[in-house]
């Protein structure tokens, strides 16, 4: 079916079939006000100068980071973004170029593209990576769906309940009306994927397993074990990364045999902001190339022999009929692939590698420091990279309401998402993360514990 805009006749037969008399019936659950369109209660308008200084006092309302350390991460990590990232991003020919209709124009454009490409096969060690998506989640959702395109008669996906809940989420929402069936795998005491389980429970129909690199307790799964089994069964190995900066000291995905590597690109050159937007990175095999998602630009020569930069494969119902479109996504947030490109480029090989190595030194100092407090504990003892989970003794929501009166924000709660997992927070730490702020907050916590 192509896209053609519904007609006052197409709208009646819709609202026939679906048995309502009316539009007004089918938005009936939204609050009366509302639909009213009342009018809002704003204060009288302010000139420029009184409206910065208003929106100053509003924002000074929210704990700022600069002046108040940060220990949450959980899918959003607070990085050093050098200010070159913000100066080269504000180009005009960056600042506003959308996605090009006529993508062989711009061709700066597409060859920031294929170096962001080029930039996630290294990191990942797949053979092709597409121009970006929405963000991590909605990458391993797609991950999720190509698995099952390219299994087939396959449709079953096992998924570690160690992979971040709102990732777990944006999946089941994504298959939520196929026939698709979602099992989650079990974690063990050490914080890691049950691969017993596993081994148990997959059988033939298994499109994929999926699991987290480092997982969500900050741990990291035995990949090999794990990629064996999967592959025994032929079924696709998925892994999503939250925390791109771990591969800089751990071992590529496609090193485990991995099919579908996705990961979150936020840590680079993006801020944490209220949680967006971020960027999605999505790599694969040379054989799957077809049936991934998004768009792919190529590297090629014209007839002068001159390099140049082509859209070489695009999957997007703007560019081919709906119904063969693989992906519906629009709008692939290139400006946030192309901070993560630049912040990369900046690093180099042996910076990113030294970032990385920042984040575990940190990290673990302030591992040992809080366990060693009296009432804290290491929940998981197995490796981690710059999160980990603590125990504590205390009702830890208390805790963080106590850190924040003294100006620091403490981990996450990981009971809203795991009841079993009581009292204990996750934290993170990043090279922002100073070794006086780490002794800061173990003093807090020794104080009010």
């Amino acid at each position: 079916m192509r896209y053609i805009p519904a007609t006052d006749k197409d709208l009646e037969a819709m609202l026939a079939d679906s048995g309502a008399g009316a539009f007004e019936e089918i938005i009936s659950q939204v609050p009366k006000e509302i639909r009213d369109k009342a009018k809002l209660k704003l204060p009288p308008e302010l000139d420029e100068l009184s409206l910065m200084r208003h929106m100053k006092s509003l924002s000074d309302k929210n704990a700022q980071m600069d002046d108040t350390p940060t220990f949450l991460g959980a899918g959003a990590y607070n990085h050093f973004i050098p200010a070159a990232v913000g100066h080269i991003l504000s180009r005009a020919e960056f600042f506003t170029a959308y996605t090009p209709y006529q993508p062989e124009i711009s061709q700066g454009t597409l060859q920031a593209i294929y170096e962001f490409q080029t930039y996630v096969t290294l990191l990942t060690g797949m053979d092709v990576a597409n121009a970006s998506m929405y963000d991590g989640a909605s990458a391993l959702a797609e991950a999720v769906l190509m698995a099952v395109r390219i299994k087939r008669k396959r449709q079953k996906v096992f998924i570690s309940s160690a992979v971040h809940p709102e990732y777990r989420e944006t999946v089941k929402t994504y298959t939520g009306d196929l026939q698709i069936t979602i099992v989650e795998i079990p974690y063990t005491d050490e914080g890691k994927t049950d691969i017993d389980w596993l081994e148990k429970n997959i059988d033939e129909d298994t499109a994929a397993v999926a699991l987290q690199y480092p997982n969500f307790f900050g741990t990291v799964d035995d990949m090999n074990a794990i990629s064996k089994i999967v592959s025994a069964k032929e079924a696709l190995f998925i892994s999503a990364t939250t925390e791109i900066v771990a591969l800089g000291l751990l071992k590529a995905p496609a090193e485990f045999g991995v099919d579908i590597a996705v990961a979150e690109g936020q840590s680079l050159g993006n801020a944490v902001n209220f949680g967006g937007p971020h960027v999605g990175l999505f790599a694969t095999k040379t054989t799957y190339l077809r049936n991934m998602p998004g768009r792919l630009v190529g590297e090629t020569e014209d007839l002068d022999g001159k390099r140049g930069y082509v859209l070489t494969l695009s999957t997007r119902e703007q560019h081919i009929r709906r119904e063969k479109a693989t992906s519906n996504i629009c709008s692939n947030q290139s400006l946030c692939a192309l901070a993560f490109t630049i912040h990369l480029s900046l690093l180099g090989k042996r910076g990113f590698k030294e970032l990385a190595q920042t984040n575990l030194e940190l990290a673990h100092y302030a591992k040992e420091k809080i366990a060693s407090l009296p009432g804290f504990s290491i929940r998981f003892n197995s490796p981690t990279f710059n999160e980990f989970v603590i125990q504590s003794d205390k009702d830890v929501i208390e805790l963080n309401r106590k850190l924040l009166k003294r100006k620091i924000i403490g981990g996450l709660p990981l009971q809203g998402f795991y009841p079993e997992l009581k009292n204990t927070l996750l934290f993170c730490v990043t090279e922002k993360t100073g070794r006086e702020e780490i002794e800061r907050l173990a003093e807090a916590l020794g104080d009010i514990s």
